[in-house]
This record gives C-alpha cells, structure tokens and sequence, in this order.
C-alpha cells in the first residue's frame, strides 16, 4: 500500500518497499513515479497509446490510486504539463508589444524543447471527446488567461491601448495563434515573425 488503502488490482503492494505509507495523503514517491510513466509514455507512443491503465503498470501503481489523486486523464495530464512547462516570464517592459513577445516567443520555445508540448496537444485531442477533459482545460484556460492579461491591463492604465479592450479577449486572441502553431506542429517560430505578429494585435487596439 502506498495510501493507505488497499488497491483492487495488487499493483501497488510490489512498489511497498521502496514507497513508504504516508496515510491518506499522496506519496511523493509514488506521485512521481506516475507523472514520469506518463511523461515517457507520451513521449513514446504518443496520445493514442496513453492510457491510464499503461501508466499503473509503468509506475506500478493501482488505477484506483491514480483516479484517487487525478479523478480523470486530462487531469493527470494537466499536472504533468503544469511541472513541465517551466520557465515562462511575467515581462512588464513597458510597452505591449515587447511583453506579448517575450511571452510569446518563450511559450513556443518551451512547447518546442520539452515535452510539455506533446502533453498539451494529449490534453486539446482529449476535451475533443470527453467532457470532463473540455471542463479541466477550460478551467485551465481561464485561470492562465486571467494571469497573461495583467500584461493587457497595464497596457490600458498606461494609455497605451484603448480602454474598450477586453484584456481576457485580447489574450485569448494572442495566444490563439500559439495554440495554432502548437496544433499544426508550426513551433519554429522565428522572433522577428512573433514580434510581426504581436505587432499587428496591438496596433489595432490603440486608443
């Protein structure tokens, strides 16, 4: 037992010895054994060959442990891209278009050099067909957006961008030819060309 209770499938009894009983909570251990088997499985064979069952015999976990500490797959992969997508800056340089291309520029490049892209892009094919998956990304999505608005927000007091901006629409808008770039396998986007773009949104959200 890893929890403290007892799993249906025995799986996680062989991983006892290594992994010590903290009760209820999560075990550290074992917490990352899962997110590493699902991080190699992606990276492996991909989304069509991830499932939770591989990742319990991967990590030798119970299934019943991870839907104890993930309650659906697009969670688990929610936290595994939440540990692998480090890094991104918070740019506040004074001028919009700067921000929005450090910001930008940084999330390609972390979507291109880590796994982090490959789990995300998991994540978008799942919410396509379960709901619970849509749920989990929308929440993620508004609770990120929320966060890269500020960058819109301190456009506007400054004066550098018209008032009737919506900061939560204006970044969904950016990010939008992120997520485009992610899902058509486009991430070799030069700066110059971030920048060009960036350059384009803000220009029309002047006062």
């Amino acid at each position: 037992m890893t929890d403290g209770t007892q799993d249906t499938d025995g799986t996680d009894a062989e991983a006892s010895a290594q992994r010590t009983s903290i009760g209820a909570r999560r075990n550290p251990a074992t917490a990352e054994a899962i997110r590493l088997a699902a991080t190699e499985i992606l990276a492996e064979k991909g989304y069509a060959g991830f499932s939770v069952e591989a990742v319990a015999r991967r990590a030798r976990a119970g299934k019943p442990t991870i839907y104890r500490w993930w309650p659906s797959k697009a969670e688990l992969l929610l936290d595994v891209y939440h540990r692998q997508k480090t890094g991104m800056p918070e740019p506040d340089t004074g001028s919009l278009v700067e921000d929005l291309t450090i910001y930008l520029d940084a999330l390609l490049r972390i979507w291109r050099e880590t796994p982090s892209g490959t789990v995300f892009r998991s994540l978008i094919a799942e919410a396509q067909t379960d709901s619970a998956a849509a749920r989990a990304l929308r929440t993620y999505l508004d609770q990120r957006l929320d966060q890269s608005a500020a960058m819109i927000r301190r456009a506007r007091t400054r004066g550098e961008i018209s008032e009737t901006v919506d900061p939560l629409l204006a970044m969904e808008l950016v990010t939008s030819l992120a997520w485009t770039r992610l899902v058509t396998d486009r991430l070799d986007m030069e700066t110059a060309a971030v920048r060009a773009a960036v350059s384009l949104f803000v220009e029309s959200w002047r006062a």
